[in-house]
């Protein structure tokens, strides 16, 4: 069995515009993250990976 992925949490929690500047992630996503199974959190992961890029690319 794989591991359970890890939080993307780095500690620099500041929401902006609903999303977390430091992992992406929403608040919602940050609610839920403990209670989610591997699948859920891989979504999570995804989709947070996704936002920071986007925030990356719109600072750069």
């Amino acid at each position: 069995m794989p591991d359970a992925p890890a939080s993307p949490c780095r500690k620099i929690c500041h929401l902006q515009a609903r999303i977390c500047q430091g992992c992406g992630r929403t608040g919602r996503e940050i609610a839920l993250w403990p209670s989610a199974d591997d699948a859920e959190k891989r979504d999570i992961l995804r989709a947070s990976e996704a936002r920071l890029a986007q925030l990356a690319a719109a600072e750069g």
